[in-house]
């Protein structure tokens, strides 16, 4: 079994540490990724057991409907502003992590571009990795 997967906000208010191993890391250039991200996409990790995640401090979270209508939840830190972590409605188990959020970024090692479709030309993600126009199914 790998070390844990730990990481926080930049103020430390936040913490996680996770134990097993993503079931997906991927850089997403949907517009909401653009938004949040400030620049032209948004880079996760997300792990498939919500209950081999240890979370410490309290996070402030923001709905917003993705393209397929379900719910998914941002959690910021209200100290600080950083991003921390996702949530989704339609898949509760799963928790999803900002890759710039880990103690140790170096681990984040993307395999897919989501919403491909929505990049710009100035954002130059691995053109070597699996591209989707949208979320693949």
């Amino acid at each position: 079994m790998s070390e844990p997967y730990t990481g926080g906000c930049a103020c430390g208010a936040i913490r996680y540490e996770i134990s097993g191993e993503p079931l997906a890391m991927n850089d997403c250039q949907c517009r909401d990724c653009q938004r949040k991200s400030g620049t032209g996409h948004g880079s996760y990790l997300s792990f498939p057991n919500r209950a081999q995640v240890k979370l410490s401090g309290a996070a402030t979270h923001w709905d917003l409907l993705g393209d397929s209508g379900n719910a998914k939840t941002r959690a910021f830190c209200p100290t600080c502003g950083s991003p921390v972590y996702l949530t989704f409605s339609a898949m509760p188990d799963v928790f999803t992590v900002h890759a710039a959020s880990l103690d140790d970024p170096g681990r984040y090692r993307p395999q897919m571009v989501t919403y491909r479709a929505r990049g710009h030309a100035w954002d130059r993600v691995d053109p070597n990795l699996p591209q989707f126009d949208g979320m693949p199914v």
